[in-house]
Parts: structure tokens; C-alpha cells; sequence
């Protein structure tokens, strides 16, 4: 792959990672994590720190599983065949998992203070489990963007890991500007935020139903076997 494809394939996993963050499930899940991180975190320090932590854990999360599926195709087909089959195992849990989280039914790591004396392991680690969750999290949008778009492009540039970092950052960046605008006092990010904390919170709850009711049907077809139609 000569330098320019190199460049040109990097921009459009670039594009595909920021139009998946601002697909309808990802942004809403990016605005749940960060009103959680700015409600956990006491310092604007911490704030960042969360915010890159919670990208970071997107970035892991998108390279592993496109370099797990990337693998899987390149090498054999069967492989392929299996990996799609244990995903969708897997998919339904994580979706029931996602949508208790927004619903505030359960509670990942919170964000503690990362001042000295502190477990600062401890606070970088819950914001990277927010972003691994919430990556797994898919919805039509995200999953068409990821598997119908950034797959075929690994794929034909037979890139298994840069590419889909790139994907990852930028499906975890407007958290991290944001925490990043915030942590350096910018008082138009703060009024912006608030302005879509009530907003938010609708959309958060209506997106837990949802992952939890889709998450439920994965289950059923996928893991238990249940021929459902709908």
C-alpha cells in the first residue's frame, strides 16, 4: 500500500468513526458517559483524564474486535463463519448490559478523584470499561458503519490494527474534546452540556429500552434458540 492509499484509507476510517459517533445510539451513549464523568470527577484534571481513559477504551475495544473478525476472513472461511455465530451470542448480553447501565439499574467503576494517595488505577480503569461497553453496544447504524463499511476496508488494505484504532478514536472524540474543553474552563461547553442534560436523559432512558428489549431478542434467537419472527 503506497503512502497516499495509506493516508486516504486512514481519513476514511476517520469519517466512518465520526459518523458513527454521531449516529443516534453512540451519541447517546458518549452523552450518558459524559455526564457520568462529570458528575464522578471533583477536578478538571480528573475530567480529562476520564474523557481519554473512556476514548481509549473504545480505541482497545474497535482494534481487538476488527483484528479478532479481520483475522477470522482473511484466513479461512469457517472462521469467519464461527465469529459471526459467537458475536451474536455475545451481542445480546452486552446489549441487556448497556441498557441497565443507561437506566441506572447497575453501575460500572465510578469515577473517583484522582488526587495523590488515591487509587488513580482504579479511576483511569472504570472509564475505559464505560468506552468497551458502550463500543460493543451496537446499534443498526453503528453496526452498518462498522461491519459493512470499516471491515471491507481492513480487509482490502489488509490493515488489522491502524485502521480500526483510527475508527475508535474518533467514535470516542467528542467525549474527550469536550472533557478536554471543560477541564480547560471553556464555560460555553459546560452551558452546552446542560442545556442537553434534560434532553439527554429521555433519549438515555428511551436507548435502554431499547438495548435491553433487542438485547432480550438476541438472546432468545441466538443463545437460547427461541424462533422468534419479529
Amino acid at each position: 500500500m503506497t503512502s497516499g492509499d495509506f493516508i486516504l484509507s486512514g481519513g476514511a476510517a476517520l469519517a466512518l468513526g465520526f459518523m458513527t459517533a454521531w449516529s443516534p445510539c453512540p451519541l447517546l451513549s458518549n452523552l450518558a458517559a459524559l455526564s457520568y464523568i462529570l458528575r464522578e470527577a471533583n477536578r478538571p484534571r480528573d475530567v480529562f483524564i476520564a474523557g481519554s481513559s473512556y476514548t481509549l477504551g473504545r480505541v482497545l475495544t474497535y482494534t481487538v474486535l476488527a483484528a479478532i473478525l479481520t483475522a477470522g476472513f482473511l484466513s479461512v472461511p469457517l472462521a469467519s463463519y464461527s465469529l459471526q455465530k459467537y458475536f451474536n451470542q455475545l451481542l445480546g448480553p452486552v446489549l441487556v448490559a448497556a441498557g441497565m447501565v443507561l437506566l441506572d439499574w447497575v453501575s460500572l467503576p465510578s469515577f473517583p478523584t484522582l488526587t495523590p494517595g488515591k487509587n488513580q488505577t482504579k479511576g483511569i480503569v472504570g472509564p475505559a470499561l464505560w468506552g468497551a461497553l458502550f463500543a460493543l453496544s451496537f446499534c443498526p447504524v453503528s453496526a452498518a458503519l462498522f461491519f459493512g463499511s470499516l471491515l471491507p476496508l481492513c480487509l482490502k488494505t489488509h490493515s488489522i490494527f491502524w485502521l480500526p484504532a483510527l475508527y475508535g478514536f474518533a467514535t470516542g472524540l467528542p467525549v474527550a474534546f469536550l472533557a478536554f474543553l471543560t477541564a480547560l474552563g471553556f464555560k460555553g461547553a459546560a452551558k452546552w452540556l446542560q442545556k442537553t442534560a434534560g434532553i439527554e436523559a429521555a433519549l438515555r432512558t428511551a436507548t435502554g429500552i431499547i438495548f435491553i428489549f433487542v438485547g432480550v431478542y438476541f438472546c432468545l434467537v441466538h443463545l437460547f434458540g427461541v424462533p422468534l419472527f419479529f
